[in-house]
Order: C-alpha cells, then sequence, then structure tokens
C-alpha cells in the first residue's frame, strides 16, 4: 500500500503541479499553439491495494483542466504498478509506465512534449531566456502556494499543527518588476491559495523577490535565506519567525515532487 508521503505527493502533483500546466499553455506561444484545438483526455493511474488512484488531463478544444480522479473514458492511460513510481515519473526519474492509447499517435506525442516540458519545474531546470525564467517562477510560485494549502487539507500533521493555531493570516509572495504575485490564507485552520496581490488586508508576511533571475536563485536553493536576504535577491517583509517556517514548509514541497 502507497504510504502518506506518496500519497502527499501524488495529491500535490494533480492538485498543485499539474494544474500550473495551464500558465504554460496560457504563456508559451509554441506549447499554446501545439495545443489549439486539441481534445482528448489522457490519464494516469497507478495500483494500490486500496485502489487504482490517480487522475486526468482533460483537453476540450484546447481548454484545460485537471481531474483529480480516474476517468470513466480516457483516449491515452498511463498505467504504473505504484504510486511511488507514478511519482517518480513526474518528478523526471526514468519510469517505464504502460501505455494504452497508441492509436491517438498524434496526441501521445503531444502528452510526451507536454511532460517534457513540465521538467522546467524541477529545481535543476535553469531556462535560458528572459521569458523562461519569468514561466518558471510564476508556474513555482502558484504551485507552491496550492501545494501549501494542499498540504493542510490533506491533513499532514505539521502543517495543521502552524494553521490550527494562527488567526487570519496573507502569507504573500511576489515577482516584481514581472508582475508575478500569489498568497496563501490562513485562517484557524484552514486555508487556501490565490494568484495576485490580496487587497483585503496587509500581509503577515510577504516574500518579495528582486526580478526573476533572484527568485530562481532562492527557488532552486542555490544560496541559502541569509545569503538571499544578504544579497537583495529576496526581502522578507513581516514576521522573520514564520517567514522562516513558511521557507520550511516550501523545501518540504520541492521535497515531495522531486
Amino acid at each position: 500500500m502507497a504510504s502518506e508521503r506518496d500519497l502527499l505527493a501524488s495529491r500535490i502533483i494533480f492538485r498543485a503541479v499539474l494544474p500550473v500546466v495551464k500558465v504554460m499553455l496560457e504563456d508559451d506561444a509554441k506549447m499554446q499553439q501545439l495545443f489549439e484545438g486539441v481534445t482528448g483526455v489522457i490519464q494516469f493511474v497507478a495500483k494500490d491495494e486500496s485502489g487504482p488512484l490517480g487522475g486526468y488531463l482533460h483537453f476540450d478544444n484546447g481548454a484545460y483542466r485537471v481531474v483529480p480522479e480516474i476517468a470513466e473514458k480516457a483516449d491515452i492511460t498511463f498505467s504504473f504498478s505504484s504510486v511511488a513510481k507514478m511519482n517518480a515519473m513526474f518528478a523526471g526519474k526514468p519510469v517505464l509506465p504502460r501505455i494504452r492509447g497508441w492509436s491517438n499517435f498524434g496526441l501521445l506525442v503531444k502528452t510526451f512534449k507536454l511532460l517534457l516540458a513540465l521538467k522546467i519545474l524541477m529545481p535543476n531546470a535553469q531556462p535560458k531566456t528572459p521569458e523562461g525564467k519569468t514561466l518558471k517562477v510564476k508556474m513555482t510560485l502558484y504551485m507552491v502556494a496550492v501545494a501549501l494549502s494542499q498540504m493542510n487539507k490533506a491533513g499532514e500533521p505539521e502543517m495543521v499543527k502552524w494553521t490550527t493555531k494562527q488567526p487570519e493570516r496573507i502569507y504573500q509572495w511576489s515577482c516584481e518588476p514581472e508582475g508575478i504575485a500569489c498568497y496563501l490564507r490562513v485562517k484557524a485552520g484552514k486555508t487556501k491559495a490565490g494568484r495576485g496581490y490580496y487587497t483585503r488586508r496587509k500581509p503577515f508576511v510577504h516574500m518579495k523577490f528582486n526580478g526573476a533571475d533572484a527568485a530562481l536563485k532562492v527557488l532552486s536553493n542555490s544560496v541559502d535565506t541569509v545569503q538571499a536576504i544578504a544579497q537583495g535577491y529576496v526581502v522578507n517583509d513581516g514576521s522573520p519567525e514564520y517567514g522562516g517556517q513558511v521557507g520550511d514548509f516550501m523545501q518540504r514541497v520541492a521535497a515531495l515532487v522531486s
């Protein structure tokens, strides 16, 4: 049976990682063109003693959404012998799933290209162009905010302990001048992630990245928090104690999906 860690990683993959593919489809002209007008269901399913686990990508004339459950009917299915192996594939590790749907060869080729493009989220991925750097920062921050909320919703003990004792607080991330922003709202054990700047109250912690290049150094752990602040890559505006705790949870998310 899948471990609690594997189940949590799978939850984050289908509820936080794969949904940010939509950002790539909107902001990357090549990916947008590749999936323009595409319709189809691509499923990922893993065997487990508790029953099959997984989810699917649904393209409807180019429109994209992720459904974290097994599809009634799929055009292409990637099958794995365990949840751990399914997670490993999304983490970029060499895993060979069983594939059904070879007759949909065109869609399958597009899916392979999409999965390869998703490696932009890996810590060692280093985009060369300004557009690529901005895309990685945007996708990573959006993913992290949702992943932290999903950790809480999944009942992860340390996250639940951390959120339960807090009144309403906003944890904000931003990267300027690229105009990237997202937040996590915490209130008495409940969490909600959102995009943009939260305007109803001042953030309790605001991590301000000084441009995409600086953000990538911090998000890839090329520099530690102390160095990042000292060198001006990021400003932690708000509680340093809770800002550090958020940073620790962010590293746990990275470890889960890589």
